[in-house]
């Protein structure tokens, strides 16, 4: 947090967290409040993740294209103007729907442009120990966004609850446009081709180079298929007979687990040993829930996510070997994909174990989530092993000027 320019950048996502967690799931309580339908209200509430691989594929390079301050700020404004509306405006189910998938389409060029000036301005382990406690600092602000969210829908109703994360977005915009400096963008060969170009070649080269492709799928796998099994948590919870709010405990025990392990795996061990860590830390996410095929009761149900939730961590030991085999000029469009695939996959998932879930016990559902997040252990390995054997790029880690 020495670094004034990382701090800012920090404590501007942590808030627009916190915001987007209250303006999910705000919105999707308006939609069922409005439709009563619970198929519309999960519409809402995915409507906000699944486009943004669309985003990444046809805009991404823009994230490395554009300046990045003017960027970032102007994807706040954007967020604060949806939320305006979708409190104040006279929209329909549809159009409100629509409004938040093209703000999700856009999400990614303008997260990308914020990792990439993490990337430049935190180099060697500082990198690592920096996202580290941006992932602790998400999962906490995850739960504030929810926790404030329901306390301004019963105090205030969804309408004026939207109102208070439309506040938030506008605060954070103004911090980043005084906070940060000015930066132009380098010369690129090939900036003369139109974004959309761009964009599908840069992806393209992603996917297609071995060693970029397997340490996306290892970061993807396997947060998915515990995403499938998180999905189940309510369901599972009334299947069992549980007390009102206990999948409330529930849902909270894994990033409360999430924050334990990023804290204690960033921290406290070295970056050879995280590298270590990594399978142990992925067998560690699935084996916890696959002991859900024996139905166990709350207590014992939590303790198994928080185990899932410390596993999380694995992903430390990833982070600078994918930003190593990610070229310098594509850093922007690589995270905007790393983030957008994350949540394409992770939105997916429960709507498969959702489907296994209708023809057999909820516990049953969920221990084959944690078989699957087992079975996704290989491709950290790999990953890895591909990185050893690589030679290290120079990805012109200097300043953005």
């Amino acid at each position: 947090m020495a670094e004034t320019r990382f701090r800012v950048l920090f404590l501007t996502r942590t808030l627009a967290i916190v915001a987007d967690s209250l303006r999910i799931t705000t919105f999707s309580v308006l939609v069922y409040a409005a439709t009563t339908s619970p198929l519309l209200s999960g519409v809402a509430f995915g409507a906000g993740f699944l486009p943004q691989m669309v985003g990444t594929t046809l805009l991404g390079s823009l994230a490395d294209r554009l300046p990045p301050r003017a960027l970032i700020t102007s994807g706040y404004l954007l967020e604060c103007a949806a939320a305006l509306l979708l409190a104040l405006g006279p929209l329909s189910i549809g159009a409100s729907l629509a409004l938040v998938a093209l703000v999700a389409l856009l999400t990614p060029v303008f997260g990308g442009a914020s990792a990439r000036l993490v990337a430049r301005w935190l180099t060697g382990d500082a990198y690592v120990l920096g996202r580290s406690l941006n992932n602790m600092a998400s999962s906490g602000a995850q739960l504030g966004g929810l926790a404030i969210g329901g306390a301004a829908v019963s105090a205030l109703g969804a309408r004026h609850a939207l109102l208070v994360g439309a506040g938030i977005y506008l605060a954070v915009a103004v911090r980043v446009r005084l906070g940060l400096p000015r930066l132009g963008i380098e010369p690129r060969e090939g900036a003369a081709a139109s974004p959309v170009r761009a964009s599908l070649a840069a992806t393209g080269t992603l996917l297609r180079a071995p060693r970029s492709r397997t340490l996306l799928l290892a970061q993807w796998l396997p947060g998915a298929c515990v995403a499938g099994g998180e999905g189940l948590l309510v369901a599972y919870a009334g299947e069992r007979g549980f007390a009102a709010g206990a999948y409330a405990l529930l849902l909270a025990c894994l990033p409360v687990g999430m924050l334990v392990g990023d804290f204690a795996v960033g921290r406290l061990a070295a970056p050879p040993t995280r590298e270590r860590l990594v399978t142990p830390l992925v067998l560690l996410m699935g084996a916890p829930l696959v002991g859900f095929l024996f139905a166990p009761g709350v207590a014992v149900s939590a303790g198994l996510l928080l185990a899932t939730g410390l596993g999380f961590s694995y992903a430390l030991g990833l982070q600078r070997a994918f930003l190593d085999a990610v070229p310098a000029s594509a850093q922007g469009h690589a995270f905007g994909l790393l983030a957008s695939g994350t949540m394409t996959f992770q939105g997916v998932a429960p709507t498969l174990f959702g489907t296994l879930a209708l023809l057999a016990p909820t516990s049953t559902a969920l221990s084959a989530a944690g078989a699957a997040t087992l079975l996704t252990a290989h491709w950290p390995h790999k990953a890895l092993r591909m990185s050893r054997r690589a030679v290290p790029s120079a990805r012109g880690a200097g300043p953005v000027t």
